[in-house]
């Protein structure tokens, strides 16, 4: 669900899987594992960099 989520938060914003990363002060290999479901537990740090780049809560990244 966060993959799905991270992607479509994204996507709202306008913005490619590069210009996230580089928003979110996290590299780009990273977020592609994220948004691929390779990495299906991402650090808190990650999380919270990603959500505070989208503009919303880590809750929101999670939801079902």
């Amino acid at each position: 669900m966060l993959a799905q989520n991270i992607k479509k938060l994204r996507k709202q914003h306008k913005l490619s899987q590069e210009n996230l990363a580089k928003k979110a002060g996290i590299t780009y290999s990273t977020l592609i594992k994220i948004e691929s479901g390779a990495n299906k537990n991402p650090t808190l740090d990650t999380l919270k960099k990603i959500s505070s780049a989208l503009d919303v809560t880590i809750d929101s990244l999670l939801k079902q």
